[in-house]
């Protein structure tokens, strides 16, 4: 199937609240306008480098999402024009995404992204960690940043029912923060699921979905 086919037919069976992000990494800007021109424009990147190349080739109304690891040296590219962070993954991080939004006069949303997987290989704040991050004085100061909701990434397995329950444990960590009312965020993605277990995390209720391979089929070109 063609790329546009292979985005309809996903896109079709998505329910009305599910957001797709499609996740670009290593596919070259040709291959990203098949898609732009079927009038999708969410789009995901794995590494700074690529979404600011990618971002001075393809059209400027292009949302752009960071959702592979960040380092805080690397905030400042990325801090004019990115749309949605959803690898956020300490307090530190948080501050520098705040510094940089300052400096560009933008107040840019993030997901925390949490650790669900049975993996070393995986970021993320524990559910602790999360909690105390929101609840503390430091991240109270942050008024260039928004907290949009949580990411999470299940452990790469088959094991179907283990990668339903990661991202139950997930879901339910969400609604509960959503239930505390701290003033400081307010929670609307839940950003869980990639092209081997999406179906899944529509199901354990997910928002927002990250989905390359999918579309795109398999890499099997350089990285631009």
């Amino acid at each position: 199937m063609s790329i546009s086919g292979n985005l309809h037919k996903i896109k079709s069976s998505l329910p009305p609240h599910t957001t797709l992000v499609v996740v670009t990494k290593t596919h070259p800007a040709e291959l990203i306008m098949e898609v732009y021109n079927c009038g999708h424009k969410i789009f995901g990147e794995n590494r700074v480098q690529e979404m600011i190349d990618k971002y001075k080739q393809l059209p400027k109304d292009i949302e752009w999402h960071l959702i592979g690891h960040l380092q805080s040296n690397k905030v400042k590219f990325i801090a004019p024009f990115v749309s949605l962070i959803h690898s956020v993954d300490s307090l530190k991080l948080l501050q520098e995404i705040n510094k940089q939004a300052k400096k560009n006069n933008r107040i840019i949303n993030c997901l925390l992204q949490i650790y669900i997987a049975k993996e070393d290989t995986k970021f993320g704040l524990n559910f602790t960690e999360a909690e105390e991050l929101l609840q503390s004085e430091d991240f109270k100061q942050l008024q260039n940043i928004k907290i949009a909701g949580l990411m999470g990434m299940a452990s790469n397995t088959e094991d179907k029912e283990q990668i339903a329950q990661e991202f139950q444990s997930l879901k339910h960590f969400f609604d509960t923060l959503k239930l505390s009312n701290l003033p400081t965020f307010q929670l609307t993605n839940l950003s869980m699921g990639m092209s081997s277990d999406y179906p899944i995390a529509i199901r354990e209720g997910s928002t927002m979905i990250r989905v390359g391979s999918s579309i795109f089929g398999q890499r099997n070109y350089k990285t631009v």
